[in-house]
């Protein structure tokens, strides 16, 4: 078995994208394809109505959306490469998936404590009494399962397949930055023209929404190079987007001040990411050294 030596150690050369395929075409291919691939769902979302009937149908073109980047994925490694090799599909250590899930559950707690503690949004007793009983576990697991494989639609093109490509020829911050900045980006045509919004104005849910997303994209990103493997980055968002969407709301008063503060599209959630973010960062030299192959 041959290896390839980074900074990080050994790399197993079998898990390599391959070396002759130049990287600046195939994130650019990869980029075109998702959004194009993609503008075909947000056209179909952008023209449903958003009435209770629509449900449904509007879920399916939004989950279709969120599988498009892995599909864009699949498409430039077949092209290119004519293999699927590259997108750390491997477990990796426990410990890092490990943190995949308890993170989220962590800084989910500590947001949403601070506002049942402040009263910024009490706690609710009466959502606790549904959903902290042993009769809700098989919901529970059911609705991480969605949102996980939600999540891995994404995941499997941002970080799976995104990020190693553009290790390959970019410094670890550049390579957080630029596919975090192609993810917000990404996001844009849903809360310019759907209904992706918090329910402060437009201006708001963007300016906490744009930091959110890239601070969630460098930890990602982090995650992925440390970890070798997809799956971590497929269980943190998943993972966060039930406890932070879900969860935590429904044990949750709420309020105008509480609407404004916490939820995907609130300023505390936004300023966790970005402190979180910044620890991640400042840990960037335990990571292999980049450029490299096979991260």
């Amino acid at each position: 078995m041959n290896y390839l030596l980074t900074g990080g150690g050994k790399i197993n050369e079998d898990k390599l994208s391959s070396p002759a395929t130049d990287p600046k075409k195939t994130v650019i291919t990869f980029i075109v394809l998702t959004f194009a691939l993609s503008s075909i769902f947000w056209y179909l979302i952008s023209k449903t109505p958003l009435v209770a009937d629509n449900a449904t149908i509007i879920l399916l073109y939004t989950v279709g959306s969120m599988w498009c980047p892995a599909l864009a994925a699949v498409i430039t490694r077949l092209y290119y490469q004519r293999n699927l090799k590259g997108f750390g599909v491997g477990m990796g250590k426990p410990i890092w998936l490990l943190v995949g899930i308890l993170l989220p559950i962590a800084a989910g707690l500590l947001m949403f404590g601070v506002a049942w503690i402040s009263g910024v949004a009490p706690f609710n007793p009466a959502g606790a009494a549904n959903i902290l009983t042993i009769s809700f576990i098989p919901s529970l697991l059911l609705a991480i399962l969605y949102n996980c494989f939600f999540a891995a639609g994404e995941e499997f093109g941002w970080r799976g397949f995104l990020v190693p490509e553009l290790a390959r020829f970019q410094t670890f911050t550049s390579v957080a930055l630029l596919s975090a900045a192609i993810w917000t980006i990404w996001h844009f045509p849903l809360i310019l023209f759907g209904s992706y919004h918090g329910t402060g104005s437009l201006i708001f849910s963007l300016a906490v929404f744009i930091p959110s997303v890239m601070g969630a994209g460098l930890i990602l990103a982090w995650l992925r190079i440390k970890s070798g493997s997809v799956w971590v980055a497929v269980l943190f968002h998943g993972f966060w987007n039930y406890f932070i969407q879900q969860f935590y709301p429904v044990l949750t008063k709420t309020t105008a001040a509480g609407e404004m503060m916490l939820g995907e599209f609130g300023w505390f959630v936004a300023l966790m990411y970005v402190i979180l973010a910044l620890i991640f960062w400042h840990y960037r030299n335990k990571l292999p050294q980049l450029p490299a192959e096979g991260v």
